[in-house]
């Protein structure tokens, strides 16, 4: 009987992990869910503060923390958030992008800048985050990556066209750069949500008549909460998934199923 495996495939240790939209809701949990699997984090967002209460528990958990409060959709912003994370810790194993936003709006209504604000931080930001984050990693010969995709990256919802468009592109440029860099040890992921309660989607959930519609579409019966996203992220982020890439893995109660 061959022997057992000394060191869990999901362990962490050693890794150096980048968080965007870590200040709150999905991005934390991923950070937190990180740290406990034993990376040391880097995250990053608009709010300062929200920062540094997420980086007190990453070191209650006993490993290194750094927070990065920036405007990502600045792309001056963005690259100095890696070279801070390049300065600080000398490399980057994972790359977890999560900063993103958007607001439901008919098409009609919708005006140039305001596809500016979903599509410049959704997609744009995204896209040079990835390239950031490969420069580093492709010298090494390893690298993870996941994206924040969304149930809009497979399914039409009334009022989100903008949001929808970014997260349709953002599941693409998921399996187009795992393709790209399929032998340079680096895999490329994305996890879709499906509804998760966050400060974000507050309102949908006490709103009676949409939380009424949306348990009936979610065959577990319950809506997801952040914490039920960093399993997945750490699967993704960990030698367990190293044979997986260009995926967009739903984490959504049995959304797409039903």
């Amino acid at each position: 009987m061959p022997d057992a495996p000394t060191e869990s495939p999901f362990d962490l240790t050693g890794r150096v992990s980048l968080v965007t939209g870590a200040g709150r809701g999905i991005g934390r949990a991923i950070a937190l869910g990180l740290a406990a699997a034993g990376a040391d984090v880097a995250v990053s967002a608009r709010s300062a503060d929200q920062l540094d209460e997420v980086c007190d528990e990453v070191r209650k958990l006993g490993r290194q923390a750094l927070a990065l409060p920036a405007d990502l959709a600045d792309l001056d912003a963005l690259a100095s958030v890696f070279g801070s994370v390049e300065a600080e810790f000398g490399n980057l194993d994972i790359l977890f992008n999560n900063a993103g936003t958007g607001f439901r709006k008919p098409l009609l209504d919708i005006t140039p800048a305001d596809w500016d604000q979903v599509a410049d931080l959704n997609l744009r930001s995204l896209f040079f985050a990835c390239q950031h984050g490969i420069r580093l990693m492709e010298p090494r010969g390893y690298g993870r990556i996941i994206n924040t995709a969304s149930l809009t990256s497979f399914l039409g919802f009334a009022q989100v066209s903008v949001y929808g468009a970014t997260k349709g592109g953002v599941a693409q440029l998921t399996k187009a750069l795992a393709v790209e860099f399929a032998q340079s040890g680096i895999t490329v992921n994305a996890i879709a949500p499906g509804y998760v309660f966050t400060e974000l989607t507050r309102p949908r959930f006490e709103d009676p008549v949409t939380r009424t519609w949306l348990m009936s579409r979610i065959p577990q019966g319950r809506h997801g909460e952040p914490s039920d996203m960093a399993g997945t992220a750490v699967f993704l982020a960990s030698e367990a998934s190293a044979y997986i890439t260009g995926q967009i893995v739903p984490v959504d109660g049995g959304w797409l199923a039903a």
